[in-house]
């Protein structure tokens, strides 16, 4: 979907950079020549609009490691927001050798899911240059679920906060290549 919106920008762009042949040469062709240009403008930045939250989100998705290399987390896109799977635990089995589970679920039917391949993040949106809010995470060691923001630091590692009314408790993840 995105795809199409950029070759649709890039040619507005490039047709915004090409002149009007016209017949007639004189101030009134000049004058069409300009207005006709400016006729593509609305079209053109209404399509860099369309894809200024992907470019955006773009800057946080990918792979991320949890502090103390606990865990890796691929945030994506998802239903038009983004989201975050665990995609890798360091303590990845129990004390039998069986992968880690979900056991503090609230919901007993996803007790014994695996830990990894879990969605724990959900719903974040842009909210400024480099910032996300509106999601949530939820946290398999307690089974709890919190609000939750992200945000990109200038250093490239990622600021990510669950909260609970206003009170919010940080980690800071770096990006995995």
């Amino acid at each position: 979907m995105h795809d199409g919106a950029v070759i649709f920008a890039v040619s507005q762009v490039l047709a915004l950079r090409q002149t009007v042949k016209i017949d007639r040469v004189g101030p009134d062709s000049q004058i069409l020549e300009r207005s006709m240009k400016l006729a593509r403008l609305p079209l053109m930045l209404a399509a860099l609009t369309l894809l200024a939250p992907a470019a955006h989100a773009g800057a946080v998705e990918g792979d991320w490691m949890t502090p103390k290399d606990g865990a890796k987390v691929r945030i994506g896109p998802c239903g038009g927001k983004l989201c975050g799977t665990i995609t890798w635990l360091k303590a990845a089995t129990d004390k039998t050798g069986q992968p880690q589970r979900d056991t503090h679920n609230p919901d007993p039917g996803l007790r014994g899911r695996p830990v990894v391949g879990i969605a724990f993040l959900h719903g974040f949106a842009p909210a400024g240059t480099d910032r996300w809010s509106g999601g949530s995470i939820y946290d398999p060691a307690s089974g709890k679920t919190y609000d939750s923001k992200m945000s990109l630091a200038s250093d490239g590692t990622l600021k990510v906060e669950g909260c609970v009314a206003v009170f919010c408790k940080a980690q800071i993840w770096r990006r995995v290549n």
